[in-house]
């Protein structure tokens, strides 16, 4: 079990943004790089060692998510490089040929997506999916819809919302394109390790990221379809690293660690977990709207077992990050990728915000190992915060 207390860190709600590397993962990185630091491309004896050693987790990868060719798997160093490199590509298939197609994409993608999207597929070429406020969920029925418009060429939907934590429906959404023969694209990186890998890789383009599981930074993974659209998929260009779809050297230690965490996950109880977190932070919410007055975003739909956005009803939240931190609780105001920006959230503005509103609000997002009496000290905390 991970004990947080050695980061000199006892109240970490701050997992959606990134998790710490766990033993098991920091063992793997430290070996890799002790024993295969070499350029897996080079051509000694030692480098076919570290390239052998590539293959075979690429392999454990694919298995983890029932893929019978491990070639479908390309390592990237992390979901924004992923994200990027998945909507160029989209955009490469809407303009292919002289055709302009459209591309339908969840307004609450993550922030490395959404920025991918304003760069990419200016215009109309790109349609946003709207949410219901409630329950923060999109509606398949619309992107039925527009697929029945006959000019949709791809579809992009996160799987799980990074700020709010609501469970979007990408399994009916995958079905839709599948019957349709459009590609499909999901960001899984808060779905993957809380949730069943299952469908994930059914012909999808499927978003990893290793430092949300506990493996560290630096490595990540695109999972592509079993067949692809009539533009081959590529992502950085120049050498022929990842079977010529992702040019750089690989970052080996890293995917190691980052298969360790995933296998870690995978061998615990996610069900058990999942049913533990969400009690306490069900808990923690009801105390919260009834002693606080806070409200809670996003509870009308499924959300993550670990993550809950509260709007407070005074003060800015960055005064509420402040003091809980002196407190020693780690917090979070929104994506950790667009904090401390000033700028308005897309996914708050699209479950009903006003900017005002907006400075108010915390994300907190806790971890397998987070106990019942660091939910109750946080709770404790923001309480006694609200009487200084």
């Amino acid at each position: 079990m991970l004990d947080l207390s050695e980061f000199g860190v006892e109240g970490y709600f701050d997992y959606n943004a990134t998790a710490p590397m766990i033993p098991e993962a920091r063992a793997a990185w430290w070996e890799t790089e002790r024993r295969h630091w070499q350029n897996p491309s080079s051509l000694y004896r030692e480098a076919g060692a570290a390239k052998r050693l590539l293959e075979d987790l690429r392999e454990e990868l694919a298995d983890f998510f029932e893929i019978d060719d491990p070639e479908r798997v390309v390592f990237t160093s992390g979901a924004t490089e992923t994200n990027n490199a998945v909507i160029r590509h989209f955009a490469e298939i809407a303009t292919t040929d002289g055709e302009r197609g459209r591309v339908l994409i969840s307004c609450i993608e993550h922030p490395s997506e959404a920025a991918a999207v304003a760069k990419w597929l200016p215009g109309k070429k790109a349609h946003f999916l709207d949410i219901d406020p409630l329950t923060g969920m999109i509606d398949p029925c619309e992107v039925a819809e527009e697929i029945a418009r006959g000019d949709v060429v791809a579809v992009s939907v996160i799987a799980a919302n990074n700020e709010t934590g609501v469970l979007q429906p990408w399994a009916e959404v995958a079905t839709l394109c599948h019957e349709a023969g459009i590609p499909f694209h999901t960001d899984a990186v808060q779905w993957i390790g809380r949730f069943s890998l299952d469908k994930l890789g059914a012909g999808n383009y499927v978003t990893g990221s290793g430092h949300k599981l506990g493996g560290g930074k630096g490595a990540g993974f695109l999972l592509l379809p079993e067949k692809e659209a009539r533009v081959p998929f590529h992502s950085l260009i120049g050498g022929p690293q990842e079977n010529g779809r992702r040019a750089g050297t690989e970052n080996l230690p890293a995917i190691a660690a980052m298969l360790a965490a995933l296998r870690n996950q995978e061998e615990s109880s996610l069900e058990s977990v999942a049913r533990q977190q969400s009690a306490l932070r069900d808990e923690f919410e009801a105390r919260m709207v009834r002693e606080l007055g806070v409200r809670v975003l996003g509870q009308g739909g499924p959300r993550l077992w670990n993550t809950s956005l509260i709007v407070l009803s005074q003060e800015k939240n960055v005064k509420w990050l402040a003091r809980l931190s002196q407190r020693g609780y780690a917090v979070s105001t929104g994506s950790a990728c667009s904090a401390g920006r000033g700028n308005p959230s897309a996914v708050m503005a699209a479950m009903g915000l006003d900017y005002e509103e907006m400075g108010r609000v915390l994300r907190i997002s806790s971890g397998p190992q987070t106990k019942a009496e660091e939910w109750v000290g946080l709770s404790d905390a923001l309480l006694s915060i609200s009487r200084e």
